[in-house]
Order: C-alpha cells, then structure tokens, then sequence
C-alpha cells in the first residue's frame, strides 16, 4: 500500500505517532472549551437567569456534539483497521461511507431536536427560564448539520495521520465564535440568540473548508472519488458498531448532567444550576489532556489492530494513560489553586456577582474529578479503535451514570449531604468507576495476545 507521511507516522511506533496526534487535539479542543467559556461569560453578563438557560441548553447541545464525535470515531476507527491492514481500497470506501452517514444523520438530528426542544425543556425543569432556552436552543439545533459534519469529517481525517485538517477547520470555528459572540450578544443588541448565532456560523466556515480540500483540492490520502465507491451494509454497519454507542456515550453523559441539575434545582434552585454550569465548564478544561490523548488513540489502536499487532495496542493503552495522567494532576493544581482567581470570569456583572465564592468552592472540590479521566477515558477510546464501540458504551455507562448517579444521590439526599453530597458522589462513583474501565482494556488486550500466540 503506497503511504504518505502521514500514514507512515501512525503506522509507525504508537508513542510517537499518540505524541504528534494529541497535541493538536488537545490545542483544538482547548480552543472549543475556552469558545464555550466565553459564551458562558457573554451571556453571564445578560444576568442569572440567561446563564441557566444556557446550563439547560448544554446537556442538549452536548448529545448533539456526541452524536458528531461518535460517528466521526467509528470512521475513524474503521478506516484506521483498513489503513493498519493496508487496503487502501477498502479505506477510501470506508470514508465516502462515513460521508454519507454524516448527511443522512444530521438532517434526521434536525428533526428530531426541533421538534422536542421545548417538552424536553419542560421535563428538565427549565420552566422558569424557558423563553431564554427556546431562544437559544432553536437556533442551535436548526443548524445541526453545521455542528454534526465537521467532527465527522475529522474521524477520516485523523485515521489517516492528518491531524492539521482533523483540527485546523474545528479551531477555526471556535475563533470565530469567540469574534462573534461580544458583536452579536451586545453591538446587534441580540441577547441570547445572538450567542447562538456566533456558535452556528463558525462550524459553517469550517465546513466549507473541509470540503474545499475533499472535493476541490483532492489532495487528502483517502480518495473521495466516485469510482472508489462500491454500496455496502456492512461498512454502515461497522462504522455505526462503533459511532452509534460512541455517541450514545455522550448521551449518557448529558442524561447524567440533566439528572444531575434536576437534583441540583430541588437542592438550591437555578442558582446552583448556574454555578455548575459555570465551574463544569472549567473542570472539562482540565479533562482536556486525557480526551485529546483518547482520541489520538483511536487511529493508533485502530492502526495496531488492522495490523494485528497486540504489543502495540497494549502499549497504546498504557502510554495514554501515563502522559494523560500526568498532565491531568498539573492541571488539577492549577485549577484549585487559582479557584477564586477562575471563579471572577463568570461573575464580572452586577448580576452574577453572588456566585463568585459558590463557583471557586465547586471548583475547588470538583477539580478532583480530572485526575479518573485519563483512566476512563483511554480504555472507552482504544475499545472504540478496536471496533467495540458497544463494550466502550456498556463501561461509560456503568462509571458515568450508574454509579456516579447512584453516589450522587446517596450522599446528596439520603445522607443529607445536599450540593456538597452530591458533588461529592460524582467523585466517588467517577474514580471507583474509571479504574474498573481500565482494568477491564487491560485484560481484553491480554486475551487478544494470548489468542494469537495459541494460534501460532
């Protein structure tokens, strides 16, 4: 199979190519998340209640995100297998496949977001702020084809080594979010809506380039062309295998923060909802390192299991966690040692000024939280690599929701604990959690090297 240098470097040694892969990962998600954060910001200075709408809106936006990473990893993580096993054809087959699913996903995602926005609203107990959330939501989701297709684009993109035009389109998205929010929200005098706005147009921009370079520039390694595509179920299939409990994961996360600010509203009303949505928003900062390694390991556990080399996923696996974990506890410092500091971004105006001591508290505790995920976070993303996108869901389920809900509650209402409890039990269940994921990727690679070796 004739290899650029790209493909080269990620069927090369896996340490190296999760080194090159990750870090513009990370910069690029670090970009999103800081988008976010000023979102939060801009639309903290429209008063508290804005800002809660914004913290309803999130768990829903975040499903809508999911559902874009989970089809952009089982792209990912079937063109890598096809790429490790050095069949070209079968790689560039896989990614008009992978495009077709991002078409016919997004436009069906629409619909169905449009359509239940408001009783899905109403269930959460957004009611008190429910025009913001409409306002906000309704343009979100009705440009759902512009925030579902990048990242899926990006899956085909990082399976073949290109991490600059996996990442470049989804940076330059953010940037101009970030342009846009203070000129929409407050020169246009759009409010909330206007933050909406900003968040759609740039994933457009981004979109456009991406297919500048896959059907214009035709420069990429995988061949879009119509005579590389040959209709075949079963490549749906694997790529929804993977992609659909990849996505179902963030859904399960976004249930859990639903769940989560339920309980938060019962305990002290929109204004804990406000703090969490506020101080959440830093601590998936400090997660950024482990996600942004996790993803890198996708297309170097893919590439390692195409090409049936055992070691080399072990290795996958362990390098993750190591460099994730180590810039996990660094960044965890600095987040509870600068907590006030952090805190003051979120509580600039008048309005918002009381949650200032509420949000460097929560993040104080809740930093802790950083130091499960890299563990967590790099088994579910080598399952998904290997093609079992199911055991990754099944993992993320049991650590997210089941048990992190189920201490949450303990110890926020039966133990009387309230917001400290439940903050709390989501530590508790996320650590006990991550390290049984781990645990578990460990022994399925054991397995997969002793199978071989009976073999031979």
């Amino acid at each position: 199979m004739e290899k650029n240098e790209n493909v080269e470097m990620i069927t090369g040694d896996p340490k190296k190519a999760i080194n090159k892969l990750s870090l513009p990962i990370i910069a690029s998600m670090l970009l999103i998340f800081i988008n976010n954060i000023i979102d939060s910001i801009w639309v903290a200075g429209l008063g508290t209640e804005p800002l809660a709408a914004l913290g309803y809106i999130t768990p829903l936006f975040l499903i809508l995100v999911g559902f874009g990473n989970g089809l952009g990893a089982g792209g990912n993580s079937l063109i890598s297998r096809y790429i490790g096993a050095e069949d070209k054809h079968s790689a560039n087959n896989a990614a008009i496949h992978n495009l077709i699913l991002s078409a016919v996903f997004s436009i069906a995602i629409t619909i169905l977001f449009v359509t239940f926005l408001e009783p899905a609203l109403k269930m959460m107990g957004a009611t008190s702020v429910l025009n913001y959330a409409m306002d906000y939501g309704l343009i979100i989701f009705l440009c759902s084809i512009m925030l579902l297709m990048p990242p899926i684009l990006g899956g085909a993109f990082r399976a073949e080594g290109d991490i600059k035009r996996a990442t470049v389109p989804i940076a330059l998205a953010a940037i101009i979010n970030m342009i846009l929010d203070p000129i929409f929200i407050y020169t246009f005098n759009m409010g909330i809506r206007g933050a909406a706005f900003a968040t759609a147009l740039g994933p457009f921009i981004s979109l456009i380039l991406m297919f500048y370079w896959i059907f214009v520039k035709k420069d990429t390694y995988l061949s879009y062309n119509i005579k590389d595509f040959h209709n075949d179920f079963k490549m749906y299939k694997d790529i929804l295998v993977v992609g659909i409990p990849a996505s179902l994961e963030q859904l399960v996360l976004s249930v859990l923060t639903i769940f989560v600010n339920y309980m938060l509203t019962i305990v002290s009303g929109p204004t804990a909802v406000a703090v969490y949505t506020a101080g959440w928003r830093i601590v998936n900062i400090g997660m950024l390192p482990a996600i942004g390694v996790g993803t890198a390991a996708i297309s170097v556990a893919g590439v390692a299991y195409g090409a049936r080399k055992y070691e080399n996923l072990r290795i996958t696996a362990r390098y993750a966690v190591k460099i994730a974990l180590i810039a996990s506890i660094i960044v965890c410092i600095i987040i509870n040692v600068f907590a006030n500091q952090i805190a003051f971004i979120f509580t600039y105006s008048e309005g918002s000024a009381q949650l200032a001591p509420l949000i460097a508290s929560f993040l104080q505790i809740m930093c802790l939280f950083i130091l499960y995920v890299p563990f967590g976070a790099s088994a579910g993303n080598v399952f998904q690599g290997v093609g079992k996108g199911t055991a990754s869901l099944i993992l993320t389920t049991f650590r997210e929701f089941i048990l992190v809900l189920i201490f949450a509650y303990l110890l926020g209402f039966t133990f009387n604990m309230g917001e400290f409890g439940i903050y709390c039990g989501m530590l508790l269940g996320g650590g006990i959690g991550s390290l049984i994921c781990y645990a578990c990727i460990e022994l399925y690679i054991t397995r997969l090297i002793r199978g071989r070796n009976h073999a031979v």
